[in-house]
């Protein structure tokens, strides 16, 4: 089982990114996904989750700039960043939760079963 995130890249304030989180050897329509973010001096900060029942949850900090994204075909979830800030200055992860359904952002992922693997780093300048 492997996570793959890819993505990022350097951009001005205001601009987009989109993040790719891709797995091998197990179904990612089945399990919570969440992306979480590590910058320096600060702490972990879960950024959003995909739920496999189609619930969608998001740090209150991204809401509304930040959508997720499941891309069954392709084994995907995705982390569409718009109207970017350098707060969002980060390497970005993705990890796999147990088969569960969370019903808020800090229960994405009680034990993760796989990830978070290599992060993309982001960096937005003002």
């Amino acid at each position: 089982v492997q996570l793959q995130a890819s993505g990022g890249g350097q951009v001005q304030a205001g601009g987009s990114l989109r993040l790719s989180c891709q797995g091998s050897g197990l179904n990612l329509d089945l399990y919570p996904i969440e992306w979480f973010r590590l910058a320096p001096g600060k702490e972990r900060e879960g950024v959003s989750c995909a739920s496999p029942n189609g619930d969608k949850y998001y740090v209150d900090s991204v809401k509304g700039r930040f959508t997720i994204s499941r891309d069954s075909a392709k084994n995907t979830v995705y982390l569409q960043m718009d109207s970017l800030k350098p707060e969002d200055t980060a390497a970005y992860y993705c990890r796999v939760g147990k088969p569960a359904s969370p019903v808020n952002m800090a229960d994405c992922v009680v034990n993760t079963i796989a990830g978070p693997g290599q992060g993309t780093l982001v960096t937005v300048s003002s």
